[in-house]
């Protein structure tokens, strides 16, 4: 018991295998779970049998009986390894394949693995059944449960429809053949629990426990004679699921006790009957009861005949009803067909039969049968179910790629095929991509010579590559799809990296940024540098077009409601290249181009166009413009050529003059700027520091040319004067101060003290008279003072001929505001500058120093009485300011003139005569 245990434990299924918890399957006494090698990743199904489901319910059995019980299990249990054992022995196509051959578990049960299958044909039946009860449609599709190995569930749409029957019992009966004929067997329970269905939708007999020779064999057979009397007798201690199915079994069996070959064409006419009949199940139920069957096989009405439409309650297809099952379902086995007649009726008589057997032969054909087959098949795909073209030609055309010689032929079906089915996106990753790896190696070390064949079939994959980048995840598509655009790219054949570089638009999208920009554009413009082909280089520059943002025929006009031009939209929306890579990359490689084919030229120039929307504006000007004008001069380009590419550069140029203005526009607005940016006019002030540089030179010229004054001056905006006078307020102090004792209380201040002292304030500033610009007869006449000097008027003097120019005397101290006092002598300041008195404006003011007055200078006439308006100045150092006036000043200040009490008109002048 222990060593039985052990050798459970450490068997060679359960060490190997990843075994699935819950069954996907349940047929007859096995339990069949989904399972994958641990090795090899292969998928296959385990069937598990437990020798629990034998113990009977507890009914208080003797001994005896308990003894007679263990011996039915042990005979049980012998026949289910005798199954095991003639599946493993027997190789066919039509006979489930086994892997692992039988073993025994710790519980004394049963285990072996098998190819994977899906389901068995009861138990899609049985779902059938459920189906149609449920919503009383006549549906062919049936969901089916299955459990992956990692342990999830998921559902499986299993279809039957005429074809698959069709195909399904085909199949079985050419598994029925190789039993007859070459291994010798009457296989004796044939029924929908021996018949299971694996992934390609093929239909596999199993159920080999009842099997043996038949009784007219005349070879010697390592399996026993069928015991009838023993497999008749249906024992109650036993599940029905162990015995022999009465309700499929021929009246060879039960009626005559023959054991023949023919027995088993009964069978199937009966499992095609319940293929048809609703519910699925067989026209004879015996319940499993040998009384029962020969009772109703004896009266016509319910025996299966065609008079009462083989007590099917569906319609039979009519070369079914007319031509098969009336030789199937009789009583006499020499009327039956055989198994080659079976397969040769007109019930296989259909082209879709027919090439399915085909297929199934075609490593048996030669050469020329394969390829016009091959070429043929395209036009019959479309006539096939979808289940049938998934399960079953997918997978045959995919066996047959190790042909190379058919490669090209056989994935053009098989792209055909993945148009159609519904779960490609399933299928590619699972079957195509693991199969293109085995054909087109790619890996670092491969080296392979240059295939033509080889070729050929890359070919048809770079032309389908829509179906494979709608199908494939990006990573998928990345790590295996992509080497093979790449292979493409670097073959030396023409074809090849046309085909790689023209699916560039279908792959963008599957792509990110760093896959295009590192694995996609580099082969290109390699494959455009080496190449001498003048279409491989407009290809490449179409795709460099696409990498910019751009799409082929951008400027072709299109119907704005075509498909097209919703796919260029489209494509304009994939991954392109970054600005770098575009200027240092890609435009030398253009810039290299020596050939000026107006083809390639053109297809230059769709490039350029979508350079000029990304590179910045100074690597337009200074590297795109020059190489379009030089292109734009190729002497092979016509008319209408040279005038795109004579737009193109309007529209780059036009477009770096709108930036650069609107950059120079933003730098101007920045701000007031001063110096070298605006020039020597930009400053509107100058400083203190150069107003002493200033007044020495270019002041002192232009009042001795001009003769014109400054200290009338009240516009700040009249020039280089004004602007000096406005540098310093002129806001003044209405305070008023006494005169100094040294200066007699008759003498009378006039003119405006302000402005004079602003301008006596500024650096630098050097006093003087200048010769003024009026003549003799212009100077205004004088008009007696008052006592009290009025306020400043508005309004201006009145100028007579024959008066003299009235002179205004300004204090240096610009804090001080002059107590204004009638004067009883004349003032005449406007001439001349006077000479100033020993009197002072205060005790502890400097006596002012005399003033040097120049050439043009005036000396005052020589009364004391006349005293003009002389003031000391306001520091040591300081020159005294002797007021002179400008035009200008008298004309502003409108202080009234005291009256001259002494000499009237041109006397008073006499001194200076």
């Amino acid at each position: 018991m222990f060593s039985s245990a052990l050798k459970s434990l450490s068997s060679n299924i359960s060490a190997n295998y990843q075994i699935s918890p819950h069954p996907t399957v349940v047929s007859g006494p096995w339990r069949i779970h989904d399972g994958k090698k641990k090795s090899t990743g292969t998928t296959a199904s385990i069937f598990i049998f437990d020798k629990k489901i034998l113990d009977p319910r507890s009914n208080g059995l003797s001994g005896r009986s308990s003894s007679s019980i263990k011996k039915l299990q042990e005979d049980v249990v012998e026949r289910l390894k005798r199954e095991a054992g003639n599946l493993a022995r027997l190789r066919h196509p039509s006979i489930l394949q086994v892997l692992e051959p039988v073993e025994e578990t710790r519980n004394g049960g049963l285990m072996f693995a098998t190819e994977q299958i899906t389901a068995s044909l009861a138990g899609l039946l049985q779902e059938k059944d459920v189906s149609e009860g449920t919503s009383r449609v006549s549906s062919r599709s049936t969901c089916y449960m299955v459990e992956e190995t990692d342990g999830t569930r998921r559902r499986r749409d299993l279809e039957i429809d005429e074809l698959e029957i069709q195909k399904g019992l085909l199949q079985v009966a050419k598994g029925l053949e190789f039993l007859h004929e070459s291994a010798s067997l009457v296989h004796g329970n044939l029924n929908p629990e021996a018949i299971y269905i694996n992934a390609k939708s093929d239909w596999k007999i199993s159920g080999l426990g009842f099997a043996g020779p038949p009784d007219s064999s005349e070879t010697h057979s390592s399996l026993p004679p069928l015991a009838l009397s023993e497999v008749l007798y249906q024992d109650p201690r036993l599940p029905a699921s162990v015995q022999l199915n009465l309700d499929y079994t021929s009246p060879d069996f039960v009626l005559d006790s023959n054991v023949t070959s023919a027995a088993d064409l009964f069978s199937l006419g009966l499992v095609i009957i319940a293929l048809y009949n609703s519910p699925h199940m067989s026209p004879l139920q015996t319940h499993s009861n040998s009384a029962t069957y020969k009772k109703l096989l004896s009266s016509p009405s319910t025996t299966p005949s065609q008079g009462n439409n083989f007590l099917s309650s569906s319609p039979i297809p009519k070369d079914l009803f007319t031509h098969v099952l009336p030789r199937l379902i009789t009583r006499r086995p020499a009327q039956r067909l055989n198994v080659r007649e079976f397969q040769q009726s007109k019930y296989f008589d259909n082209i879709l039969v027919s090439t399915i057997r085909f297929l199934e032969s075609l490593p048996a054909k030669n050469l020329g049968e394969k390829s016009q087959f091959m070429r043929g098949l395209q036009r019959v795909l479309p006539e096939f179910p979808v289940s049938v073209l998934e399960r079953k030609m997918l997978g045959a055309l995919l066996d047959e790629t190790k042909d190379r010689e058919l490669l090209s032929l056989i994935l053009q079906n098989i792209f055909a095929i993945l148009q159609r089915i519904p779960n490609a996106r399933r299928i590619i990753p699972e079957k195509i991509i693991p199969r293109f790896k085995e054909v087109f190696p790619t890996g670092k070390g491969t080296q392979q010579g240059r295939d033509s064949n080889r070729d050929a079939g890359l070919i048809v994959v770079l032309d389908n590559m829509n179906i494979l980048a709608e199908n494939c995840s990006g990573k998928d598509f990345k790590e295996d799809i992509l080497p093979l655009i790449r292979l493409g790219l670097d073959s030396p054949t023409h074809s090849l990296a046309d085909g790689a570089i023209k699916c560039l638009p279908v792959i963008l999208p599957a792509l990110d940024f760093s896959t295009v920009k590192n694995e996609v554009f580099p082969p290109i413009a390699a494959t455009f540098s080496r190449t001498n082909s003048l279409a491989i280089k407009v290809r490449c520059l179409e795709a460099f077009t696409v990498l910019c943002g751009g799409s082929v025929g951008e400027g072709q006009p299109e119907d704005d409601l075509s498909g097209m031009a919703q796919k260029s939209r489209l494509q304009s929306k994939s991954s392109i290249l970054d600005k770098y890579t575009i200027q240092e990359k890609l435009v030398p490689s253009l810039k290299a181009i020596k050939t000026k084919e107006p083809a390639v030229m053109m297809a230059a120039l769709g490039v350029f166009r979508q350079v000029g929307t990304v590179a910045d504006t100074d690597f337009l000007a200074m590297e795109i413009l020059p190489i379009l004008w030089s292109f734009s001069l190729g002497p092979l380009l016509d008319l209408h050529q040279f005038g795109e590419f004579l737009a193109l550069i309007k529209n780059i140029s036009s477009k770096i003059e709108r930036e650069q203005t609107k950059k120079l526009q933003e730098l101007s607005s920045g701000g007031n700027s001063s110096g070298f940016q605006n020039g020597i006019d930009g400053s509107s002030k100058p400083s203190n520091l150069m107003q002493s540089d200033i007044d020495s030179t270019r002041d002192d010229f232009e009042r001795l040319v001009l003769g014109r004054g400054l200290a009338g001056s009240s516009d700040q905006n009249m020039g280089p004067w004004g602007s000096l006078v406005s540098e310093t307020p002129a806001t003044q102090p209405h305070s008023q101060q006494s005169v100094s004792k040294g200066m007699p209380r008759s003498s009378n201040i006039t003119g405006s003290v302000g402005r004079a002292d602003t301008l006596s304030r500024q650096p630098g500033f050097n006093a003087r008279s200048i010769t003024p610009d009026y003549s003799l007869n212009s100077f205004p006449s004088l008009e007696p003072a008052h006592t009290q000097i009025s306020s400043m008027a508005p309004e201006f003097p009145v100028l007579q001929p024959s008066s003299a120019s009235v002179g205004v005397s300004f204090s240096p101290n610009s804090q001080t505001h002059v107590q204004r006092k009638a004067m009883s002598g004349p003032t005449l300041g406007a001439l001349a500058s006077m000479k100033t008195t020993g009197n002072s404006m205060s005790d502890s003011a400097p006596q002012p120093t005399a003033p040097n007055y120049s050439a043009f200078s005036i000396p005052p006439p020589p009364s004391s009485q006349t005293t003009m308006g002389s003031f000391a100045g306001a520091g040591p150092g300081r020159s005294s300011f002797v007021g002179n006036t400008t035009s200008n000043s008298f004309l502003q200040n409108n202080t009234p003139i005291p009256q001259v009490s002494q000499k009237q008109g041109l006397d008073k002048y006499e001194s200076l005569l």
